[in-house]
């Protein structure tokens, strides 16, 4: 006994893609630099230091004494001279007016004149304590800084990007089919 049969056949449908990839660049180009620091403005003011040594009294003290010093030193030790001998010579006078009342006015006078005074022998040091006079006013230093900004010129680029989207092509190679028979 024949059955009849059913025969199936059956074929895939097949796809090709065909893919082109993306391409992506991307450049990043160096900024441009254009930065300057100025000098910064400084100014100064000084004042000298001034020593003053003044060895005039010590000078005078060994002896080196000036014209005009010693002038003057002659000058008053003579008027002293001058004011003791007319004193001494006023007292020496009226001693002798004065005769009558006794004693020996000429004699005493005598004695007087021809006797020398004693020196007295001491230690004296040379030049004396604090006979240098030193002076001194110290000078100063006044310094200003004004600092001066910075010029920042920088220019940035920006990125050159460049894309390319990718592309999909799709083709059917073969189509899908059904071939359906009865066999006796």
């Amino acid at each position: 006994m024949n059955i009849p049969k059913l025969q199936v056949q059956s074929t895939k449908a097949i796809i090709g893609l065909t893919t082109q990839k993306p391409v992506q660049q991307i450049e990043q180009p160096v900024a441009n630099l254009d930065i300057q620091q100025p000098k910064a403005i400084q100014t100064m003011k000084t004042t000298k230091p001034q020593l003053t040594i003044d060895t005039e009294q010590a000078r005078a003290d060994i002896d080196l004494k000036s014209v005009k010093r010693r002038i003057e030193e002659f000058a008053a030790e003579g008027k002293q001279g001058v004011s003791e001998g007319i004193a001494r010579r006023a007292q020496q006078g009226n001693e002798l007016m004065k005769i009558e009342n006794g004693g020996n006015p000429i004699q005493a006078q005598a004695k007087q004149s021809g006797r020398q005074p004693y020196t007295s022998l001491g230690i004296k040091f040379v030049p004396s304590y604090g006979s240098v006079k030193v002076n001194f006013e110290p000078g100063s230093v006044d310094i200003q800084t004004e600092p001066q900004k910075v010029i920042n010129n920088t220019t940035i680029n920006k990125p050159i990007h460049n894309y390319t989207p990718g592309k999909v092509k799709i083709e059917m190679f073969q189509h899908a089919s059904l071939t359906i028979d009865w066999l006796v």
